[in-house]
Formats: structure tokens, sequence, C-alpha cells
């Protein structure tokens, strides 16, 4: 380790007791303070779900977009408009990239909900649960698309 890191670490250590020091000799400093963190968290957590909902409600716009391709698709291949047909099956593909990274994004967001302290699922029984419903959710959306095709 070089002396900087090492010099940086140590003042942190530092820091930190004298922080602890301060917040022993003044509960009521620390109350507030366990109050704001409990408020911060709070507000991260609506954030979240904000995202969250955000994310769901993009990709079931994006599943009926994909629903109204996949038709617009087989009518024009239907109708002999092969030209046609491969544009929208183009356009099915983006929308299924589209769909799939914020699938990915989603995941990443409950995810980042279940490893967090203050989350009621931080629990790993309640992480695994999650987890599990995560899988089951995607491994359903993966089969209705594989039926689609």
């Amino acid at each position: 380790m070089s002396p900087a890191a090492d010099w940086l670490e140590q003042l942190e250590a530092r820091l930190e007791q004298q922080l602890e020091a301060f917040l022993r000799a003044n509960p009521a400093q620390e109350a507030l303070l366990n109050e704001q963190e409990r408020r911060e968290q709070q507000q991260r957590q609506r954030q979240q779900l904000l995202q969250a909902e955000a994310l769901r409600s993009e990709l079931l716009q994006i599943a009926a977009e994909v629903r109204e391709w996949r038709d617009r698709s087989e009518r024009a291949r239907n109708a002999g408009a092969a030209d046609l047909a491969a544009k929208a099956d183009r356009q099915v593909a983006q929308l299924m990239e589209r769909g799939r990274l914020r699938w990915q994004a989603l995941e990443q967001l409950g995810q980042a909900v279940l490893n967090n302290p203050g989350s009621p699922a931080h629990d790993p029984l309640d992480q695994a649960w999650a987890r599990f419903e995560v899988d089951q959710e995607l491994e359903a959306l993966r089969r209705r698309q594989q039926r689609g095709r």
C-alpha cells in the first residue's frame, strides 16, 4: 500500500472515531443524524419505486408494440408483401432489444433494492424469494415471446 493510501485510511479512521465520540457525547445529534439517514433512505426507496413503475409501464408499452408489429408482419406476409413483412420483422427485433434492455434495467433496480440494508427484503430468505419471483416473471415473458414468434 502506498504511503498516500495509508495516510488516507488513517485519516478516515481518525475522523470516524471522532464522529463516533461526538455522537456518543451528543445523543440528540445522533438521533437527528439517524432520522436524517432514515428520511434519505425513504426518499431513495420512493425514487426506486418510481423508476420501477416507469420501467414497468415502458415494458408494457413495448409489449403492446411488439404484438402490433408482429400482427402487421403476419398480415404483410399473408398478402405477399415480403419486403414490408421483413421491415416489420426488423421493427419487432428492435423493440425486443429495447425490451430486453428495459428488463435488465428493472432487474438491476430490483437488485439494488434487495441489497439495500433499509429494505424489508434485506433478509436472505426475502432476497431469495424476490429473486425467484423475478426469475419466474422473466421466464414467463420469454415463453410468451417464443410463442409469439
